[in-house]
């Protein structure tokens, strides 16, 4: 642990120190504040708290593009070859990379809610313990999810194309830039089975509806036990040298990560009731809109 805490103290200042960092864990997720906030939620302050969540779950999200891409280059340019001279194993250095990144996160996500109530007028907090439970662990996932892309992929062009396939479905068809129940039903059948809808609607429920933590277990035990696997995994693929190159085998052992997700998407598939209360949530707000039709209008 010791070992694990002075590499997250390295860490942190070194991202510190890079302006792409402080673009895409401050600035970027500011822009999705007040392009949300502004454009879906500037006439009806009770949208403010369901749009929120879908800034957070992107804030959080930014956690897989932005590790993977660090730990990839870091391998590229021999600094890992340099960590393993120190008596540093992979486990640590992994650890270190989600902790700095926790830390470093969670100013923002402050920010994002002292904004949310100053300009944006928000009343309701939400369930503030929920709230933190599902940020905490949303990164964690998704650091561990991007330190798993970064072991089986080969180059930073490599990590790039994967990263960009997996953003894209994360961002577009998990209900965080357009509410859930407002995409085609085939999409929404699609998105039971992506890690980000359960972050994305878990974070509605305790912002909006202000259910406890036993109300979102299914979405907690998904996120805890993908967690887990991937760190895990993360740490047997692991490589120090930049000639090491993983084969098929490996990349067909990290594809175990998503599990969890598969299982519970099944679940809700047949027996869950996770469509019906995301549709419940939206409806809430689409009530208290004005009379005129808003971005935030269900299609008719």
């Amino acid at each position: 642990m010791r070992n694990a805490w002075t590499l997250t103290k390295v860490r942190m200042r070194l991202a510190l120190r890079n302006r792409a960092f402080i673009f895409f864990s401050l600035i970027f997720p500011l822009v999705f504040l007040f392009l949300f906030l502004g454009l879906f939620a500037r006439s009806n302050v009770a949208a403010v708290p369901y749009m929120l969540a879908s800034v957070l779950a992107i804030t959080v999200m930014g956690s897989f593009w932005g590790l993977s891409i660090q730990l990839v280059t870091f391998r590229e340019q021999g600094i890992l070859r340099r960590f393993r001279v120190a008596p540093v194993g992979a486990g640590s250095l992994l650890a270190s990379s989600i902790l700095s990144n926790y830390i470093l996160t969670l100013p923002t996500v402050a920010i994002e809610f002292a904004l949310a109530r100053k300009i944006f007028h928000m009343q309701d907090w939400g369930n503030l313990g929920g709230v933190f439970c599902l940020v905490t662990l949303g990164i964690i996932t998704f650091a561990a999810l991007g330190l798993i892309i970064a072991s089986v992929t080969n180059s930073t062009q490599e990590t790039q194309v994967i990263n960009q396939i997996l953003w894209s479905a994360f961002l577009f068809l998990s209900g965080a830039t357009l509410p859930l129940p407002m995409l085609p039903v085939w999409i929404q059948r699609f998105a039971l089975f992506l890690p980000a809808t359960y972050l994305v609607t878990g974070l509605e429920r305790v912002m909006v509806a202000r259910v406890g933590i036993m109300q979102i277990e299914p979405e907690i035990i998904a996120l805890v036990v993908s967690a887990a696997l991937a760190f895990f995994l993360s740490q047997q693929l692991f490589r120090w040298e930049p000639e090491a190159k993983v084969g098929p085998r490996a990349k067909a052992l990290a594809i175990a990560t998503i599990v969890p997700f598969l299982l519970l998407g099944m679940w809700e598939t047949t027996r869950g009731n996770l469509r019906s209360t995301a549709r419940t949530d939206f409806l809430t707000i689409e009530r208290t809109a004005p009379e005129r039709p808003g971005p935030l209008a269900a299609p008719r």
